[in-house]
């Protein structure tokens, strides 16, 4: 609660702090109140408006050391000067203490004026192969954005007259409202901010002195990029209004899905079929890799499920350096339509091996039985 006509409550006791509190953990407990008290999150309640002022009075002291430091040893008596004027604090400028605190939240920013003429940023998704993003590319893609209306030279005047300071905010590009004693900002909406609108508007452009159009560019994607990276081509945006600068086209891009490859950072993984006479034997088999098909030697006795590495045959690293590795993880498939010689041969392999594979051996659910005894 606010203190009675005519009374002070202790600075400290108004933002929760000991006297102890630091210049950051002031300001972070100024926050908190002046957050829970601003007017414009309790529009007509005159409590809280006076909450606020009272919190940020001491603010404005505590955050002096000079006068803190007079605060401690005399009270309110060394912080003269110090209250209220009605729409702002004696010798101190309110903005520049919100916009300390809170930045544009409140429209308390200093130093605030025209927006900028720069051109809009472009964002555009390009969809590439699994190889163009390991090695690069240099595709060309029809880019839609506006380009300067020739009608008017990129003025947006149907005379080429300069624009004229707008009416509305004076120029500043800016609109302040006054709530109580806090004054607040918004960009003008007669000018978009610009502070300068045009007499005679260009009939083409309708004087935006842009137009659309599509835009055939090239663009080069570096070798090692992933599904998702951004690449920044500067200038290449929308061009600024008036004369402005452009702004800068963003490509996300899309990697497609490959038929075999898999891809983990800059490792690449595939699995490979073998035989049962390559897993059991060994054998030199051909393994698809980006660089194309090379060998890689299968050890006698390897079992399915076995994972190689092929070193440096992996994705290339963005900014340069080695290559990722290639991970081939090979699956041993099960003969199948075997033929009367083939089977007689694998059974003899089985006898020899101590298999049972008799055609009238007991099946699996017989053995279950007996296993449980039912």
């Amino acid at each position: 609660m606010p203190a009675a006509a005519g009374e002070k409550r202790d600075y400290y006791e108004v933002l929760g702090v000991q006297k102890n509190v630091s210049a950051q953990e002031l300001k972070s407990a100024f926050r908190k109140v002046a957050l829970k008290y601003h007017p414009d999150r309790n529009p007509g309640d005159t409590q809280a408006e006076e909450m606020f002022k009272e919190a940020s009075e001491a603010y404005e002291v505590l955050s002096d050391p000079e006068r803190r430091q007079r605060y401690d040893r005399f009270g309110h008596a060394g912080a003269a000067g110090a209250g209220f004027g009605g729409a702002g604090f004696q010798g101190v400028n309110i903005n520049d203490i919100f916009g300390e605190i809170f930045g544009d939240i409140f429209g308390g920013g200093r130093g605030r004026g025209r927006v900028s003429n720069r051109g809009a940023d472009l964002r555009f998704n390009l969809e590439i192969s699994f190889e163009e993003a390991a090695f690069g590319c240099r595709p060309k893609v029809p880019i839609p954005r506006p380009k300067k209306c020739e009608t008017c030279s990129g003025t947006g005047s149907k005379s080429g007259a300069a624009p004229k300071a707008c009416g509305t905010c004076g120029g500043s590009g800016e609109l302040r409202f006054t709530q109580g004693f806090f004054a607040v900002s918004r960009p003008c909406s007669d000018c978009g901010g610009s502070g300068a609108v045009v007499p005679d508007p260009c009939g083409v452009c309708r004087g935006s002195g842009k137009v659309p159009s599509e835009e055939v560019l090239e663009v080069n994607i570096p070798g090692g990029v992933d599904n998702g990276t951004r690449v920044r081509l500067a200038g290449q945006g929308e061009p600024g209004e008036r004369g402005g600068p452009p702004g800068d086209l963003y490509v996300t891009v899309i990697v497609r899905d490959h038929p075999i490859f898999q891809r983990e950072d800059y490792d690449v993984f595939c699995e490979v079929p073998i035989s049962f006479t390559q897993a059991a034997l060994g054998a030199k088999i051909d393994v698809p890799t980006l660089d194309g098909r090379v060998k890689m030697t299968v050890p006698e006795g390897t079992q399915s499920g076995k994972v190689f590495r092929l070193r440096g045959k992996g994705v290339p690293h963005l900014h340069g350096g080695a290559r990722g590795d290639q991970h081939v993880r090979v699956i041993v498939e099960t003969p199948s339509g075997l033929t009367a010689r083939q089977r007689e041969l694998l059974e003899k392999f089985a006898e020899e091996s101590g298999e049972e594979v008799h055609p009238h051996s007991k099946n699996f659910f017989e053995k279950v039985r007996e296993l449980f005894g039912s």
